[in-house]
């Protein structure tokens, strides 16, 4: 059996980011499909349901708010690796492909407070 290498501190920070976003989220009511999924592609650090919609959400952390903070960190690359592992979850889930989607992201900077930001991006921004 494979030993899994140990996390690191900013590991540890980003998995304690994503448990909180996760726990905001469903307080809000929303349904966790999956988590950290990773394709050659991209990956997906929270896949739920908001009602009937499938959201994607992105989990960003930053120790403050220079250069714009944690929402500011999603780039156009980003935001177009999101999409395109979104689209490799579709595939692997035709039972879901049918649904609206949504793309959201919770940031948090220094203090821990969260932002939740719904449809941060559509894949109109993408071009």
């Amino acid at each position: 059996m494979d030993a899994q290498a140990p996390r690191t501190a900013a590991q540890r920070v980003g998995d304690a980011a994503e448990a909180a976003a996760l726990a905001l989220l469903m307080a809000q009511g929303l349904r966790p499909l999956a988590r950290n999924v990773r394709y050659k592609v991209g990956e997906l650090d929270l896949v739920m349901l908001d009602g009937e919609v499938l959201v994607f959400v992105e989990v960003r952390r930053r120790g403050n708010a220079a250069f714009g903070g944690a929402l500011a960190s999603i780039d156009r690359g980003k935001a177009r690796r999101c999409a395109l592992a979104a689209s490799a979850f579709l595939q692997r889930h035709p039972r879901h492909a049918g649904r609206d989607c949504r793309f959201d992201v919770v940031g948090f900077d220094g203090g821990g407070r969260a932002d939740w930001r719904r449809a941060a991006f559509t894949l109109d921004d993408l071009g």
